[in-house]
């Protein structure tokens, strides 16, 4: 029922701002806010509180302590992503709120549907560097597509309604800043109900582009495909497109769910993370269609080759590289239009050769250290991804710290079309898998769902949002811990190594995270014999409720990508020479045995 239609004048008098945001959201489907309740929040939170009694028992909204608000940020992308809905976080005033922004930066770059509560300090001493004063309405416009302030009760429900459609709408964050005395408001007289939950609108290309398109395909000999997110729901169409084109198709990380799977012309991922044949594809290719990606590393792209973007975004056009043909619309449309205007290939050399290529690296370099490893240790990295992706359901939720183990998941972690994956893959924040796995696991507990949700984790950044196990086990929710624990900072120190530095600073001192998950309460195991590592992670998978397992993994394993620049080999050589003369011969000689068999090779 939309707030204010259908109730007496004396269930309406009582009624706060607070109690008109809370069924506002209601009427949108939000199920939960997550957060961390303090002093100007209190009338929201006690909104919230009284939305699950009286005649809407069971149908209000729920709480969800965490114990960081960037947690609570990162926890309604997590939720986001994998509904599709609008997702609610908050945070008190000043310092409350302000925690919030690394988590929303992230929300808003990966464009998913989330609303943000900041409350505000008494509307009367706003401007006067009152106690706690920010201005969040200021402060989160660069990482939001809609932040206002609500100074009124009766501004409050288009605003509302405003911030929801635009979350919805963009998709992106929405902020509504909210002074405490504001929310405790009598409501304004009854109205209709603002929000609803619109229809996510199909994008059609002009057919002046897309029949360029069509020609350029039939003009070159050598076509390669590189597909983004953009390319989700149009599985199909795209490989159909392959077929017809005897197109190779490459990937960046975030189309990898979308279009590896099932996929006869695959030749993997670019860039540093990337592996396979999709670089060579690239470079070798006379033309290479840019599906549905804003891939942003243009180094790893191609500048010598005559290039087409398809993009629902028009400001995506040509900011990376090279733009020869321009097509403004959905991906799927675009080629679901296109297919009968191209001509079938009348070669398949270039298809079959990358398609080789491919096969050879993934059997070699990507694989050199799932085979034989049962004896070394520490435990490589990369045999337990494999492992993991082995042992995990078909419809698991991965959600992947920034660092090593995007890499590890990216080249191990296998897509079926109902796997998701998912990280802090454009703003690239540490500390996002535990949180976004917090988000994935409670919308997933809410709709009764039983979905194994995986955060494949680093020590470095478990150890920066360390309290939300604690949030993890107040709600029983069953996320699965998978600790990469090489007490380093590894993609850092890698990072170190390219440019000729020798590492320092990355290294953490030796943790036993699984006592410490033991002492709040979550079933966990630490794991220093690879012999133990299926064991382990099928015994936390196959339990109920939440588990952590720590594993001891190789400090000096390097992900190395599958095209090593002459830059990147002096960088390397400089920082290795340097760390001899600093008296780290026996680190240097340790780092090679860890990756001599991952140097990518002729």
């Amino acid at each position: 029922m939309p707030f204010g239609i259908g109730r007496s004048p004396q269930d309406q008098r009582d009624r706060t701002v607070a109690d008109l945001l809370v069924a506002q959201l209601i009427e949108a489907g939000v199920r939960r806010i997550y957060g961390i309740v303090g002093d100007s929040l209190n009338p929201i939170v006690d909104a919230v509180r009284r939305s699950n009694s009286g005649d809407r028992e069971g149908q209000g909204i729920e709480w969800v302590h965490v114990r960081h608000e960037e947690a609570a940020a990162f926890a309604a992308a997590g939720e986001a992503e994998v509904t599709g809905s609008l997702a609610v976080c908050a945070g008190s005033c000043g310092p409350g709120n302000l925690h919030l922004i690394n988590g929303l930066y992230d929300a808003n770059r990966s464009k998913v549907p989330v609303l943000a509560i900041a409350s505000h300090i008494p509307s009367a001493q706003i401007g006067t560097s009152f106690f706690q004063e920010t201005h969040p309405d200021r402060l989160f416009t660069e990482c939001s597509v809609y932040s206002e302030l609500i100074s009124s009760a009766q501004q409050a429900p288009r605003v509302i309604a405003s911030a929801i459609h635009h979350a919805l709408g963009g998709p992106g964050v929405a902020v509504l800043t909210l002074p405490g005395d504001v929310a405790d408001l009598d409501a304004p007289a009854p109205v209709a109900d603002l929000a609803c939950r619109p229809y996510a609108p199909t994008s059609v290309p002009d057919p002046r582009a897309v029949q360029e398109l069509a020609e350029a395909i039939d003009a070159a000999k050598k076509v390669t495909i590189f597909a983004g997110v953009g390319v989700r729901g149009a599985h199909d169409d795209v490989l159909a497109l392959a077929d017809k084109i005897a197109a190779p198709v490459g990937h960046s990380l975030r189309g990898k769910e979308w279009i590896q799977y099932d996929n006869p012309f695959d030749v993997g991922m670019s860039g540093l993370l990337g592996y396979g044949a999709a670089h060579d594809a690239l470079h070798e290719a006379d033309l290479v269609v840019l599906l549905g990606t804003d891939f942003p590393y243009d180094q790893f792209l191609p500048d010598d080759v005559r290039t087409a973007q398809v993009d629902v975004d028009p400001t995506h056009l040509g900011r990376r590289t090279r733009l020869d043909v321009a097509v403004v619309g959905d991906a799927g449309a675009t080629v679901r239009a296109l297919l009968p205007l191209v001509k079938k290939a009348k070669s398949r050399a270039f298809l079959d050769r990358m398609r080789a290529k491919h096969e050879k690296a993934m059997s070699g370099v990507v694989g050199a250290y799932t085979k034989k490893v049962e004896t070394h240790t520490p435990i490589h990295p990369e045999y337990v991804a494999d492992v993991l992706d082995q042992v995990a359901s078909d419809d698991a939720v991965f959600t992947v710290d920034t660092g090593m183990c995007n890499v590890w998941a990216a080249r191990y972690i296998t897509p079926n079309g109902r796997r998701r994956v998912i990280g802090s893959f454009l703003h690239g924040s540490m500390a996002n898998a535990v949180p976004h796995a917090i988000g994935v696991a409670a919308a997933a507990q809410g709709e009764g769902r039983d979905r194994q949700v995986i955060a494949m984790a680093g020590d470095g950044g478990l150890a920066m949002l360390l309290g939300e196990l604690i949030t993890i086990r107040q709600y029983a929710l069953p996320v699965k811990i998978v600790l990469f624990d090489n007490a380093s900072l590894g993609m850092v120190r890698l990072e170190m190594l390219v440019d000729g530095l020798p590492a320092f600073g990355t290294e953490s001192p030796s943790v036993d995270y699984a006592a410490v998950a033991t002492a709040i309460g979550i079933p966990a195991v630490r794991v220093e014999n690879p012999k133990d590592v299926r064991g382990a992670l099928e015994g936390a998978l196959s339990r109920p409720g939440p588990a952590l397992v720590d594993i001891v993994t190789d400090p000096r394993a390097l992900s190395l990508p599958p095209t090593i620049t002459a830059g990147q080999v002096r960088g390397f050589a400089a920082a290795m020479s340097k760390e001899i003369l600093g008296g780290g011969m026996g680190e240097v000689v340790s780092m090679a045995r860890s990756n001599l068999r991952n140097v990518p090779r002729p």
